[in-house]
């Protein structure tokens, strides 16, 4: 008996170690890294001139055609850029290029990180452009980008262009659809780190027509929301009229209707109640709200997909500009440098509670809460650094307005650069040992 109990405690112990064997369970432990990608602003081509404006002056850049990575700060709260276009770790900061010509035109957009499809609702391709279209690689590695331009006469041959890494090209807009007036274009790059950029300039001959950039769209929606649309009564007392451009890049036809969203009222204007828009052709009709306020938005609802924008005439100085007013996705918590642009901010949505934060030059931080229905105006203080949407309510949406000597301009209150969360492989012995 002595003799089996050696057997027996050996047994039971074997047996123990395959139960636990089998019963095992592997803990996993995931870990994430969560940055925000570097944002790219366009090059300045030649005539023009640009201000970027930065939150700090600690800010690193660099040139997008220095071939080194090396960083350095900007030193300055809103830079000038002679030439060439820049990258920013600008560490979720919006930062907006300011773009004009002298005495002609000037238009804002938002530097924004590469996207995997960009649409720009605007600009031409008939005798009066003097249009570009910016394709700007700021990767490493040679990229392949496809354009795809549609016109009033439907969609136009697809272009593929090659852009060398860390440089840009420049595409006129009336090779996209000669001839043609009404132009939607998409850019959306096979390979490479790819940003684009729209300048719309125009004239007749020697007479300057205006100009301005074309924030680009992500995507179509049945829901488009303009939050900023200037509008200015002539001196004749004849109502503004407002260009509004749509395209159904699907293959059914669009029912749209549009609302006028204004310190005047909420209103249908007369025959926009049931507007049919052909698939894949682009279609313009007049807007002319009888109102006294000097902003208003539209909020477009479509039975499909659709992108859109607005094209409003304004006056600078006894001359004539434009300019485009494109749709703005949904508010979110963010923070937007604005430093020498003293934007007005448009608010829309049926219940505006929005709590910001401005940052002025000195350090000093003001708060301020913006409350309303259907449309909310505030003009920011002057020498405003950055502003930082603390708190908003659901389905609000913002755009800026902004006045300069050279021309009027538009961008639409985004987040330039979103936060990316990638998950971090944690090994443990079960690697060496399968």
């Amino acid at each position: 008996m002595k003799i089996t109990r050696p057997f027996v405690f050996i047994a039971a112990l074997l047996g123990a170690v395959f139960i636990a064997s089998v019963l095992s369970v592997t803990v996993t432990k995931t870990s994430y890294s969560q940055s925000y990608p570097a944002v790219v602003c366009p090059p300045t081509l030649p005539g023009l001139a640009s201000q970027i404006s930065l939150s700090s002056k600690k800010t690193p850049f660099q040139r997008l055609q220095v071939r080194t990575t090396k960083t350095a700060p900007v030193k300055v709260l809103r830079l000038p850029v002679n030439q060439d276009s820049l990258i920013f770790e600008s560490e979720g900061v919006a930062s907006v290029v300011w773009q004009s010509k002298a005495g002609f035109w000037a238009g804002g957009a938002v530097c924004t990180a590469s996207a995997a499809s960009q649409w720009f609702v605007g600009g031409t391709s008939d005798v009066t452009t003097r249009g570009r279209l910016i394709i700007v690689n700021s990767g490493l590695s040679d990229a392949i980008v496809d354009i795809d331009a549609f016109t009033e006469n439907g969609k136009q041959p697809l272009r593929t262009i090659n852009v060398s890494s860390k440089n840009y090209n420049v595409i006129s807009l009336d090779s996209l659809a000669p001839g043609d007036k009404n132009l939607v274009v998409n850019v959306a790059p096979r390979s490479g780190r790819i940003n684009a950029f729209m300048v719309d300039e125009r004239g007749k001959g020697l007479k300057a027509i205006g100009g301005d950039l074309v924030n680009s769209i992500s995507g179509a929606s049945k829901n488009i929301y303009i939050p900023a649309i200037p509008h200015k009564i002539s001196q004749s007392s004849k109502p503004a009229t407002h260009i509004v451009r749509i395209l159904t890049p699907g293959e059914i036809d669009a029912s749209v209707g549009i609302e006028v969203l204004s310190a005047d009222g909420v209103f249908v204007p007369v025959g926009l109640t049931s507007l049919t828009i052909s698939p894949g052709i682009v279609t313009e009709f007049e807007l002319n709200p009888k109102i006294a306020s000097k902003v208003m938005g539209i909020r477009i609802t479509a039975t499909e997909p659709v992108f859109a924008s607005v094209r409003s005439t304004v006056g600078v100085s006894g001359r004539s500009d434009f300019v485009w007013s494109t749709a703005a996705p949904e508010l979110t918590p963010l923070t937007m440098a604005i430093t020498g642009l003293d934007p007005l901010i448009s608010f829309i949505g049926e219940d505006i509670n929005v709590s910001v934060d401005v940052t002025l030059i000195n350090g000093k931080v003001i708060q301020r809460k913006i409350q309303g229905s259907d449309i909310a105006t505030w003009q920011i203080p002057e020498s405003a650094r950055s502003i930082a949407i603390t708190k908003v309510g659901k389905a609000t949406y913002a755009g800026a307005l902004v006045s300069s000597v050279n021309g009027y301009g538009y961008f639409p209150v985004i987040q330039g650069s979103p936060l990316t969360k990638v998950e971090i492989p944690d090994s443990n012995i079960r690697v060496l040992n399968p």
